[in-house]
């Protein structure tokens, strides 16, 4: 299939906004004053903003775009622990006691947003189906078994290796060397989800302004000035919430997070049974990869969303989508036939030390740098900065304190990238 056929009747727009459209909120008028003022209208802010609402604070909320048009509706739909460094990397760094407390905040995340997508009540396709982690490679596969063998005290999880001889009981692929099974990992509707929490949001009484783009924040004695496309807005306290759509809006923050374009892409209806064969146990999936790749089947079970880092800056979807396709249809040539139905990509936010941070700054609350694993950690942690705001005892994490890095050089464009995603690529083609 060549390229015009593959994207004949190609949609440039999220697969999830299909059945979950973007919110058509008003431009309304901007209060003069507010207790809180929130910057970014994704998972983060709208976490944030419930909480403080909820306490009892006047709250806006504004973003740029429309609310959620960032990750926060862009995403795979996959939802995890979202500690990338390892226990022994993080008590290398910062003690073996903070490094526990981290990985628990990790933890705590996964069971948190279960417990808050049921008690809500949002409608959101929300299961615990479980991630299949593949291996690229033999080296890795050991590596992951002999990681699940030696689990820190405390902080064991529920997962199981699956052999290479065993794999295609999780995957109907023999690209991998088996892998584990993380069994309390969940997928969800990222856009349902997003629109199950503004409407919560705004039951609470948050005032949500969406093409509001906010262009300069000051100090004016114990408030702050935020200067935003509808008006100056005077507010008691601010939480920038913008993740890997960070700007020079806060160039302190922008120094901190590399904006990284994740693709996606979403293949038309597959033929009757093919999916039971492809993901039989409805796992969503990952591997081992450095440039890795992560795929799932749609909430129907009728097509393959899949998703990866296929270049180092944000492209055309026209572009990505049939890269995309070729390295989907390597793992699964059963799809080499199949089209594309919709492809896209955002920004997420890496750091340099591959943790999220939350803090203050200037006086000014933060929470970002999910590093492209954030629908559960930005949930929670925006809960967590809004108890904060709050002066709640409970809001303080593991993550408080910590020293927040950047480079020498670095403002905010990731020149370093290519000649990464490059050397990674390479890496992953050798045996280790």
């Amino acid at each position: 299939m060549n390229q015009d056929e593959l994207m004949a009747h190609c949609q440039l727009t999220p697969y999830w906004w299909d059945d979950a459209q973007r919110p058509n909120l008003p431009d309304a008028v901007l209060p003069a004053t507010v207790d809180v003022l929130v910057i970014g209208a994704g998972y983060t802010g709208l976490h944030a903003a419930l909480q403080t609402a909820r306490g009892g604070r006047s709250t806006l909320v504004v973003d740029a775009e429309e609310a959620g048009w960032g990750c926060s509706t862009r995403n795979g739909g996959q939802i995890s622990t979202s500690i990338k460094p390892s226990f022994g990397q993080l008590a290398k760094r910062h003690g073996a006691e903070r490094a526990f407390g981290i990985l628990r905040e990790g933890q705590q995340s996964l069971a948190w947003i279960a417990e808050f997508v049921r008690s809500e009540g949002i409608d959101c396709d929300f299961g615990q189906v479980g991630r299949f982690h593949a291996a690229h490679n033999a080296a890795q596969y050991e590596a992951l078994a002999a990681k699940l063998a030696n689990q820190p005290k405390g902080l064991e999880i529920r997962a199981h290796v699956v052999p290479r001889a065993e794999q295609r009981r999780e995957l109907g692929s023999d690209s991998y060397w088996g892998g584990v099974v993380y069994e309390q990992h969940c997928s969800v509707h990222p856009a349902r989800y997003h629109q199950g929490l503004l409407e919560r949001a705004l039951s609470a009484g948050v005032q949500v302004a969406p093409r509001c783009p906010a262009s300069a924040i000051d100090k004016q004695g114990a408030q702050f000035r935020v200067t935003t496309a509808r008006g100056v807005v005077l507010a008691r306290d601010v939480v920038i919430a913008t993740n890997g759509y960070t700007g020079k809006l806060t160039p302190w923050l922008q120094r901190r997070v590399i904006p990284i374009g994740s693709y996606m892409i979403a293949t038309d209806p597959l033929p009757d049974g093919l999916m039971d064969r492809l993901i039989p146990k409805n796992r969503i999936v990952s591997d081992t990869r450095k440039v890795v790749f992560y795929y799932r089947a749609s909430p129907d079970r009728r097509r393959i969303l899949f998703g990866g880092r296929v270049s180092h800056q944000e492209t055309n979807p026209r572009i990505s989508g049939p890269k995309l396709h070729a390295d989907m249809a390597a793992i699964f040539p059963d799809l080499v036939e199949v089209p594309i139905s919709h492809s896209w990509c955002g920004f997420v936010a890496y750091t340099f030390d591959e943790l999220m941070h939350l803090g203050k700054h200037d006086g000014m609350h933060y929470a970002m740098g999910y590093c492209g694993a954030g629908v559960g950690t930005s949930s929670y942690f925006g809960m967590r900065i809004g108890q904060q705001v709050l002066g709640l005892k409970e809001g303080q994490t593991a993550l408080n304190g910590l020293a927040f890095e950047t480079r020498p050089l670095y403002s905010g464009n990731p020149w370093f990238l290519a000649p990464s995603i490059g050397y990674y690529r390479l890496r992953d083609r050798l045996p280790i």
